[in-house]
């Protein structure tokens, strides 16, 4: 197949390349390479994909319209992977405005090219967020109409999108609710890779809350295989990918301690408004339609990312965390 995967160069897009090129695709990676972190990291991950047989790069944003209807008419797509999006809670209160442009106005340029070259089938990257503190563990059916992030609201708005283009024009869409994704080289504004630098640096650790909030963390490369397995014809799905084995972030501090061999120092802030109290996916409906079930544990998942952060350290170490 040959498919468009947006935000190639972000955390999950770029593993998510990886592994559709692996099982021999043909892919066509779009990103326009923001600021909204350290771009350092986004050009290191694009690295290992560029110059690799069956990919090849575009530099574009998906909210330019031009741009986005010029990529559809050069390119015979089979399938789209939107995973270009601004994501993290806590900054979307303070510019929901390029939450807004790039997780609404991108995915509308998107399914307009799907509708106008006969793309049939389209994945949307989607999130826990929509659930607040709904009950757990999360089940898709529950309501998601209540968000308490511009981010959330912005992909509550995608997924509304979504559906729309697939009542009106038939196009068969996959909707994944993504879980606390972790691994090698991600984002520098969640806590597993801040969690790490800081403790691997002696600096203290910023926690918010008392510890006893829960997460549930899924690895990567768990998650790209998910991705993946969700190109099959379903019609519309909304689709919970995440570990179902939420731990409380004292635990994960405690797991990070034991992988570094050191002893975290953590400077205790107040919750913030915007972060929900605990995530936790039923994973029942993905195993049903997409047999697929989480194989990578927290422990050993910790255990890659660490390792990455101390074989990348002489850079790694000064990344911006965005603070």
């Amino acid at each position: 197949m040959k498919i468009l995967v947006t935000g190639c160069a972000g955390f999950i897009g770029s593993k998510v390349s990886e592994v559709c090129l692996r099982e021999g695709h043909e892919v066509i990676g779009v990103d326009n390479l923001n600021t909204a972190y350290d771009v350092r990291l986004k050009e290191w991950r694009l690295s290992r994909l560029v110059g690799g047989a069956g990919f090849a790069f575009v530099r574009a944003d998906v909210v330019d319209r031009t741009a986005v209807q010029e990529l559809f008419s050069q390119h015979p797509f089979d399938t789209v992977i939107n995973l270009a999006a601004r994501a993290g809670v806590r900054r979307s209160l303070v510019d929901p405005w390029a939450y807004f442009e790039t997780n609404i106005t991108g995915t509308l340029n998107l399914l307009e090219g799907c509708r106008e070259h006969g793309v049939v089938k389209f994945v949307l990257a989607s999130t826990s967020s929509l659930y607040g503190d709904g009950q757990r563990p999360f089940r898709e059916d529950q309501p998601t109409d209540r968000p308490v992030s511009p981010y959330a609201a912005s992909k509550k708005s995608a997924e509304t999108l979504c559906y729309t283009y697939h009542a009106l024009h038939g196009l068969d869409i996959t909707v994944l609710r993504y879980f606390t994704v972790y691994g090698p080289a991600g984002r520098p504004d969640m806590s597993p890779f801040r969690f790490i630098r800081w403790i691997a640096e002696g600096d203290p650790i910023t926690l918010y809350g008392d510890g006893s909030q829960e997460r549930d963390f899924t690895y990567v490369d768990d998650i790209a295989h998910g991705t993946l397995l969700a190109l099959k014809p379903l019609g519309y799905e909304v689709i919970n990918l995440g570990s179902d084995r939420p731990v409380t972030m004292g635990q994960f501090i405690r797991i990070l301690e034991q992988r570094l061999g050191r002893t975290a120092r953590i400077d205790r802030r107040p919750s913030h408004p915007a972060d929900v109290r605990a995530t936790w996916a039923d994973i029942t409906k993905a195993r049903r339609l997409l047999q697929w079930a989480p194989k990578t544990s927290l422990e050993d998942g910790v255990g890659a990312t660490a390792a990455w952060y101390e074989e990348h350290r002489s850079w790694a170490s000064t990344i911006d965390l965005g603070e």
